[in-house]
């Protein structure tokens, strides 16, 4: 991974080797993360929720599915899935999806600059399915359809514009989506055991009604270089965008996508791994993968949402697993940051910070109940790192 400053030597036949010209160049990828000392010490005892977490943090639920958000009359949506959040002038405001067909669409909740609530409402409905998604810089939240031949769907946080369908952003079995503000274009993921790692260049940035669908092209191997290629026929029908262009790489079921400083990092559930893509020079390599930890137990499985801080920490969500949130810090160390206990039927899902950096919201899709209906998300506050 580029965020740490010393690369790797390449070892070979069990010595190593300090390599120069382009074979040095190809060998200079940095070992995935592999578990350590997390920043936050390790995790105390269930807390009134269920919830492990380091020494100097809290939790507490903001929501659960089928009951009103507290202090207004909205009813929280089943299965909340994918979110983000967006400052609203001293306080902030948190979306979420709900991963249900049919309804599916988003709620929000807005908060005051103490934290309290003060306003749930909804912003997208009559959708399919809508897992994860993205924020853009013009703050409008992407809620994309995982099912096949899905739809991404442009949302108001504040509720005041309807939503609009973004009909050239493809269809497919859309998951997540990160906004790259230097290169203008939207990075999109799928979710099938053969998917592909999407690019969208809008016409106009900041306006998606137009612009062109491009996959990502490369070898077959877990790092080198990359490149973009049109998608000729957007809409997958008849042919599926995944199949359109030969030689683009297959991954196995594409989930969450985070971009920061010209790098971004994607999740692949079917092989439990973080992937990298360095920007700069359109190559890419394994951020973390559970089948190289060196040693131990590997502590992240059921790969999933991701999201990060501004100190670089990479905070990566289990569907499964053991219901953690873990960590992976800019030096490549890889910990859990917390646990959920008694909810072994859910997944933890739409990690995002506040503005501040210093709450962190997420939900538990099913609960304790395993079923839809008994969505729980919550919300912990502490010293993150920022």
């Amino acid at each position: 991974m580029e965020r740490r400053s010393l690369l790797r030597a390449a070892v070979l036949g069990g010595t190593t080797a300090a390599l120069g010209g382009s074979l040095w160049r190809g060998a200079a990828y940095a070992a995935p993360a592999q578990p350590g000392t997390g920043p936050y010490g390790a995790l105390g005892s269930p807390d009134a929720n269920g919830i492990r977490l380091p020494s100097g943090f809290t939790s507490r639920v903001i929501a659960r599915s089928g009951q009103t958000v507290p202090g207004t009359s909205y009813t929280w949506h089943n299965a909340p899935d994918g979110g983000a959040c967006y400052a609203d002038g001293t306080g902030w405001i948190y979306v979420s999806n709900s991963e249900i067909n049919p309804g599916g669409g988003v709620s929000a909740v807005k908060f005051s600059s103490t934290g309290a609530i003060t306003g749930a409402y909804r912003i997208l409905s009559n959708t399919r399915t809508n897992c994860a998604g993205g924020k853009t810089p013009w703050n409008t939240w992407l809620s994309c359809e995982e099912v096949s031949l899905g739809y991404v769907y442009e949302t108001d946080p504040w509720g005041v514009n309807a939503a609009v369908r973004r009909d050239a952003m493809g269809r497919f079995k859309h998951e997540a989506a990160a906004a790259d503000p230097v290169r203008r274009v939207i990075y999109l993921t799928e979710d099938e055991t053969n998917g592909r790692f999407y690019r969208f260049i809008p016409t106009t940035w900041g306006n998606l009604s137009s612009g062109t669908l491009q996959v990502m092209v490369a070898g077959s191997g877990t790092s080198g270089s990359f490149s973009w290629a049109d998608i000729p026929d957007p809409d997958g029908s008849p042919t599926t965008t995944r199949t359109q262009v030969s030689g683009s790489k297959s991954f196995n079921g594409g989930e969450g996508c985070y971009y920061a400083n010209d790098t971004v990092w994607f999740t692949t559930k079917g092989d439990n791994r973080v992937w990298q893509l360095n920007l700069t020079n359109n190559t890419y390599e394994l951020a973390y993968d559970d089948s190289l930890v060196s040693s131990g137990t590997a502590p992240l499985t059921g790969v999933d949402n991701i999201t990060g801080s501004s100190s670089g920490d990479l905070f990566v969500a289990e569907d499964g697993g053991n219901m953690e949130i873990c960590v992976i810090t800019p030096s490549d160390v890889i910990a859990p940051f917390l646990r959920i206990d008694g909810q072994s039927g859910s997944e933890i899902t739409g990690p995002a910070f506040s503005p501040d950096g210093r709450r962190l919201y997420f939900s538990s899709q099913r609960g304790t109940s395993g079923s839809s209906t008994g969505g729980i998300t919550y919300e912990v506050t502490g010293p993150f790192r920022v």
